[in-house]
């Protein structure tokens, strides 16, 4: 059966798909927030790993500001994270809830009586490239969409940050990293297909200290494909680290399965 995706749901669904790290005990490098030209694109990688997140739960808000040039929409939802195992987000009343676990994509929506539950095949679909759960979670965490360990870059500087690009690109993708120099965090990343004009660009505005964590704050997503542009902000809030959490989610009886495409 076919559903359609109301206006509430569509700005907070496509955070989900747009959103769209594993544990590492070595020494956090932390600098003096300046870049240094002599340090190496190994380096430079090396020091953004080195930097991962190490906490095992993640609970706050997050403020959504949506828009797609015609719709302009903002809501808070309730985030919870257990690292490397689920992503629950909830609406307000929880009229619409998700939950994303390393094999699945899932959510409902009260207010049309829908859900959809299925595999990462759409979120791939949508941005032009392969998407998983570890993708969505390094997203949210500051942290690079692809193993930049896997490749050969090179660094350059640009403004404050160090730039890396691929030495040998792909030849229907662009990737771009931008790194910070105080944290190592990502500062921006891009991923582009010129030939089917789709562009995914994540902008990390500031970041903040959560005990020895070091967490974004304000994430700008740009999601082009043709003459279509999505724009969302991500605002975190009250930030809790380590907690206990559960995350309570069951598809009511009785709802209409959507068919995406």
């Amino acid at each position: 059966m076919r559903g359609k995706i109301n206006t509430y749901l569509k700005p907070f669904l496509y955070s989900i798909l747009t959103l769209f790290v594993l544990s590492c005990k070595s020494t956090k490098l932390v600098s003096d927030g300046t870049v240094d030209e002599r340090l190496s694109s190994k380096a430079i990688i090396r020091a953004h790993y080195q930097n991962q997140p190490t906490f095992k739960t993640l609970s706050g808000k997050v403020k959504i500001d949506y828009t797609d040039g015609e719709d302009a929409q903002s809501f808070s939802v309730s985030l919870r994270l257990e690292k490397d195992k689920a992503i629950w987000m909830s609406a307000p009343l929880g009229i619409v809830k998700a939950y994303i676990t390393p094999n699945k994509v899932s959510f409902y929506n009260k207010l049309q009586n829908e859900y959809f539950d299925g595999d990462f095949s759409y979120l791939s679909d949508l941005l032009g490239t392969e998407v998983d759960f570890k993708i969505v979670q390094n997203l949210l965490l500051g942290q690079a969409l692809l193993d930049l360990r896997e490749k050969k870059y090179e660094a350059s500087i640009t403004g404050e940050h160090y730039r890396l690009v691929p030495r040998s690109n792909e030849v229907l993708y662009k990737i771009l990293f931008e790194i910070e120099p105080k944290n190592f965090k990502m500062a921006s990343q891009q991923l582009s297909q010129p030939l089917k004009k789709r562009l995914l660009e994540i902008k990390y505005e500031n970041y903040q200290r959560i005990g020895d964590e070091v967490l974004p704050n304000t994430i700008n997503i740009n999601a082009v494909e043709k003459n279509t542009e999505n724009r969302i902000q991500l605002e975190y809030r009250n930030l809790e680290l380590n907690r206990t959490l559960n995350f309570p989610y069951k598809i009511p009886k009785g709802y209409e399965e959507i068919v995406l495409e």
